[in-house]
């Protein structure tokens, strides 16, 4: 896939969207409606001219597409030693206060 210039991937990405929606029996013009994409931006982007990632991202869902887009988005899990580790480094030391005890030598406490 890396030895593919940007042109080629584009294209690829046009042809399977055209395909998957060839394959759910959808128009074009009906793709365009459901996903409120004008015709013109459908024509386009099914011919590998992708210019807009919103008008993509409208088709993908439409086409019940969305998830190949998830690995992009989803959090990721940390492991029980990254977690213990990060937990150690944003760790925030308690200040150190007096026992509470009073210390009671006899003395009168000053008016001051």
């Amino acid at each position: 896939m890396y030895i593919m210039s940007d042109a080629v991937i584009l294209t690829k990405i046009g042809e399977r969207l055209k395909a998957l929606r060839l394959k759910q029996n959808i128009t074009q013009m009906s793709l365009a409606d459901a996903s409120n994409v004008s015709l013109s931006v459908i024509k386009s982007i099914e011919k590998g001219q992708i210019r807009s990632f919103d008008a993509f991202l409208r088709l993908l869902r439409t086409l019940g597409q969305l998830e190949v887009l998830m690995p992009l988005v989803e959090e990721q899990q940390l492991s029980p030693n990254e977690y213990y580790e990060l937990m150690q480094k944003t760790e925030v030391h308690q200040r150190k206060r007096a026992s509470g005890k009073t210390n009671h030598t006899g003395k009168e406490a000053s008016e001051w």
